[in-house]
């Protein structure tokens, strides 16, 4: 299953990173994990012919001035999956985080099994907080205010979401990878402030119902 997939783990702490990568080698047979202890070594990785499909970055890596990083990265690779590994859990980080494109928060505190669990989630396209709750803002806006934030691109997928694509069939008439797909998917959620494409659905539905009904 994840043969043929890049992990980039840019943390500075050498234990930690070290102990990261033989729990991602152990769970995650067939991918190949890169390693940076700082920005200049991760923007190397970022730039290799390979493409990376999932990024773990913690925030106080150096030279990565907190959200800086995040939300360069997002603009720069916009199909990359990022997840957020700190020593920071408070709420409104990991809000933050969320709302600057992250699939996914994982507090360093977090016992190794439930990491494992909440990359694999990322990985199969949904996002991952330690409470479950991505972005509370996104309550107050009206479905149609959603859906208008998603791209041309975004959208069409939802769309196909809806007619019970899976993934790989997505990536096949798209002409594009699975991961690919897959990265698409938790930027879709976290707009639609959903936690998996069924929610997504819902939502589209609400959105076809009220055209129906008021259009």
């Amino acid at each position: 299953m994840f043969d043929n997939m890049k992990i980039i783990l840019a943390d500075d702490h050498p234990l930690f990173r070290q102990a990261l990568t033989i729990t991602l080698t152990s769970h995650f047979t067939g991918a190949l994990i890169v390693d940076a202890q700082n920005i200049p070594e991760l923007e190397e990785h970022l730039k290799s012919p390979e493409k990376a499909d999932l990024l773990l970055l913690d925030l106080d890596i150096p030279g990565a001035h907190g959200f800086n990083s995040l939300i360069n990265i997002r603009r720069s690779h916009p199909e990359l999956g990022i997840v957020i590994i700190s020593g920071f859990e408070d709420k409104e980080t990991i809000h933050k985080a969320m709302s600057f494109g992250a699939a996914g928060f994982i507090p360093k505190s977090t016992p190794v099994p439930s990491m494992v669990v909440a990359i694999k989630e990322v990985l199969n396209g949904t996002l991952w907080t330690p409470d479950g709750e991505f972005n509370p803002e996104t309550n107050t806006t009206h479905i149609h205010d959603k859906i208008a934030s998603l791209t041309p691109k975004q959208h069409q997928i939802l769309l196909m979401f809806a007619d019970g694509l899976l993934n790989k069939q997505i990536a096949y008439e798209l002409g594009t990878s699975e991961s690919t797909i897959k990265s698409h998917a938790s930027i879709i959620f976290l707009k639609l402030g959903v936690r998996n494409r069924t929610q997504a659905v819902i939502a589209l539905n609400e959105l076809q119902l009220n055209q129906n009904t008021f259009g």
